[in-house]
């Protein structure tokens, strides 16, 4: 049987802390984190257990390392000056459309945060900063509903996780194009349309 170019290790003069890293991604979402073991890990990488012992501790270190990578691009987004200055609604749409962005970006390493479930240390401190970002993007959804962009019939919370549910779900069907980011922008841009047609505020009647 062929071997599938996934299940192929990595050749051993061209291993890297940084290719270990998203070899072990790609297993823990294969395998799940918990169904994961070194071994797992070293055949996949095609280097001994010692040889990754010598760069982590174990692998809940890579699990960190993958998880903060994520978090760490979602979380500089809050810190583009796009993010930071203008009307809340802005904002807002900026945030969402780069949050889409980056989860493309590193649909890998994101995929991994989506589906950590609070099992181990690591894991619930992933989740913890996941609802810190959650509750920031919520403070820019009351914010524009205040300046009178958006329907102030919808409960901040509610929205942001509608939001961020649509987002997420990128992960189950986002395929990207070999060496080409162009396909990016259109996905963005859909989810920034989808969202905000609904969640504006066109000036008709509201519900009570």
């Amino acid at each position: 049987m062929p071997v599938k170019p996934s299940d192929r290790a990595p050749r051993r003069d061209t291993y890297t802390p940084e290719s270990l890293l998203a070899v072990a991604v790609e297993v823990f979402n294969r395998r799940g984190y918990d169904g994961t073991s070194m071994e797992h890990l070293s055949k996949a990488a095609g280097i001994s257990k010692s040889s990754i012992y010598h760069h982590v501790k174990g692998k809940e270190e890579l699990l960190r390392r993958a998880i903060s990578r994520a978090l760490d691009g979602l979380f500089a987004i809050l810190d583009e000056p796009e993010a930071r200055r203008g009307r809340a609604i802005e904002r807002l749409e900026h945030v969402v459309r780069r949050t889409a962005e980056v989860l493309m970006a590193e649909l890998p390493y994101v995929t991994l945060l989506l589906r950590v479930r609070g099992n181990t240390r690591t894991e619930r401190w992933a989740m913890e900063r996941r609802r810190e970002f959650d509750h920031r993007v919520a403070e820019l959804l009351r914010a524009a509903a205040a300046e009178g962009d958006l329907r102030a019939d919808l409960d901040a919370r509610l929205a942001t996780r509608l939001l961020f549910g649509m987002i997420n779900s990128i992960v189950e069907w986002y395929r990207p194009l070999p060496d080409d980011s162009s396909d990016r922008g259109p996905v963005a841009d859909a989810v920034v349309r989808i969202a905000f047609e609904g969640l504006r505020d066109h000036g008709g009647p509201t519900r009570p």
